[in-house]
């Protein structure tokens, strides 16, 4: 309220029924009999104390000087305007100033009250509105009830229509996996609002509100993943911003890492990341980091190899990466991995080896820490039958970037390559590589003779296999055409067997054909062997035909 107000209820020339009292250093002079009918605290305190003491007993009254001006205006007979930014502070006053009804009939807790249920309660916004309005009061109002009202009805909203804590972050990497997820449907309810409705974000409230919420709305079920868009947009309000105290950002990173559901992949992996990021600079609490580490272990198959790139901090920077951080990582993945799908062992296989690369042109890293670098690559890569190139290239840069190194301690760097997991094409940049030393090369020849008797011998062996193919495929062809030839000569068998039953047939009939003749001869008046041949073959129709033909014949002549 403005200044003007409330000057208007300094003391200026007291009278004897009012009483001076100060609230947060501002002086108020009020009737204490208006006050007294009003509030049953101040009635019980006039009528044990003299009025001059008044002041003294009220010096902690939780308010703010314009809560009490609204209180005193009441008291005093004005009307009494209620909003949503002012409800919270007058009932927490008019509670502490017991101003019941069973002490004076239409008073102000319950026209407080009344107001907080019928217009704060119903709305997400207003409700919201009305916490942050509170946050001056916050350790008076906190466990008196009106917090967890608050709180409630702002848990069952956000079961009805989890959005209003903001849209899930998309991760580019897990879209196959969620694609079988279940689309969140919003209550026919939330029709009712217009298309130009904008809900209060949760952010703007007071880390003392904000975690008791997020920290209920876990424990009753609404969406991790509307949860996890509601912290991070915490994180990037009030942590990334350089306008609040190193503590207070410390107390934000903390809460969220505990505050985080911890379902496997809600958060992208870079986002993780750049919390982890914050929680080392702002020097957050072990667990929280670890907490972090874990997160990120769980799903480092998704992550870049600039997301590995942790600037090293506190006194030693001796190397320019946090080198231990990622190997804790690397053994979460591990610890954590139960797929049986290679896919995400040589993802991180491949991570392993690019971060690497990347930290081997620092000039500042050790020998020892590079070898412990490319052992744990060399264990991320087992199981996956890659080769070494990869962890070869990593040396070259090593060796390019700390030329100054000798003999013995370039062997050093060299005793982690298997030159017999090196492919060809690297072996045969390693013969030529003079920043490599001379025993190692002696053995990239040695690999590289055997890789190439290797070679000779496969390629051999497969002209052989060929060879062996195509004499099998001989024979079998041999046999198919002997199979052929068996076929036809059982056919000319079965013409030759047909030939000789017509050749016997044909006998047959010639002798029918002589004995039909010999008949005849010694026959008269017997018809002649070729009629008899005639008529058995049906070319004579019948014995008038045959007469009538001898009879022309017979007058020809």
């Amino acid at each position: 309220m403005a200044s003007r107000d409330v000057s208007s209820w300094l003391s200026k020339s007291p009278s004897p029924s009012e009483v001076q009292l100060h609230v947060h250093g501002m002086p108020f002079s009020v009737d204490k009999d208006l006050l007294s009918a009003r509030s049953a605290k101040i009635a019980a305190l006039l009528k044990e104390n003299p009025p001059e003491k008044l002041a003294f007993l009220l010096r902690d009254i939780p308010a703010d000087p314009e809560t009490f001006e609204l209180v005193a205006r009441f008291c005093h007979g004005y009307e009494l305007i209620l909003s949503t930014e002012n409800v919270i502070p007058l009932i927490s006053l008019a509670y502490y100033l017991e101003m019941t009804e069973s002490h004076s009939d239409n008073n102000l807790l319950d026209k407080t009250l009344a107001f907080f249920e019928d217009k704060v309660l119903p709305s997400w916004n207003e409700t919201i509105k009305a916490l942050r309005s509170a946050s001056s009061i916050i350790q008076q109002v906190l466990h008196s009830g009106l917090v967890d009202a608050c709180l409630e009805s702002l848990i069952y909203k956000a079961l009805a229509d989890p959005r209003l804590l903001g849209e899930p972050i998309k991760n580019s990497t897990c879209n196959e996996d969620s694609e079988d997820e279940e689309v969140f449907k919003p209550n026919a309810r939330r029709k009712l609002f217009s298309p130009d409705w904008k809900s209060e974000d949760l952010t703007t409230l007071s880390l003392q509100l904000y975690n008791p919420l997020i920290q209920a709305m876990n424990q009753h079920g609404v969406p991790p993943e509307y949860v996890a868009a509601s912290l991070c947009q915490y994180v990037k309000k009030w942590a990334n911003s350089g306008e609040n105290e190193t503590i207070y950002k410390r107390g934000v990173i903390e809460a969220v890492e505990r505050l985080l559901p911890p379902e496997k992949g809600i958060l992208p992996c870079t986002l993780l990341f750049e919390m982890l990021r914050l929680a080392i600079c702002l020097e957050c609490s072990n667990d929280c980091r670890s907490g972090f580490e874990i997160r990120i272990g769980k799903q480092l198959d998704q992550a870049e190899v600039k997301d590995l790139l942790i600037p090293s901090q506190g006194y030693s920077k001796e190397i320019q990466y946090d080198i231990e951080c990622v190997r804790r990582i690397l053994k979460h993945f591990y610890a954590n991995y139960s797929s049986t799908d290679v896919s995400g062992i040589i993802s991180v296989a491949e991570l392993i080896e690019e971060f690497l690369m990347e930290v081997a042109s620092d000039i500042d890293l050790r020998i020892d820490t590079f070898v412990s670098l490319a052992e744990m690559s060399l264990a991320a890569s087992l199981g996956t039958q890659r080769n070494s190139d990869g962890i070869y290239r990593a040396i070259n840069i090593y060796l390019d970037k700390h030329r100054y190194l000798t003999e013995l301690e370039r062997e050093e760097v060299c005793r982690v390559l298997d030159c017999q997991k090196m492919s060809p094409e690297a072996c045969e940049h390693a013969a030529k590589n003079e920043r490599l030393p001379v025993r190692f090369v002696v053995q990239v020849l040695f690999v590289a003779q055997l890789q190439l008797r290797d070679t000779i011998t496969k390629e051999v062996q497969v002209f052989d296999d060929k060879l062996r193919r195509e004499v099998v495929e001989d024979e079998e062809n041999e046999v198919k055409m002997g199979f052929d030839e068996e076929e036809v000569r059982v056919e000319m068998e079965k013409m030759s067997i047909k030939v000789m039953e017509l050749e016997r047939e044909c006998c047959i009939m010639r002798k029918e054909i002589e004995h039909g003749c010999t008949h005849q001869k010694s026959k008269k008046g017997k018809v002649s062997m070729w009629r008899e041949m005639k008529r058995k073959l049906g070319c004579v129709s019948s014995t008038h035909d045959c007469n009538c033909q001898v009879k022309k014949k017979k007058k020809k002549y």
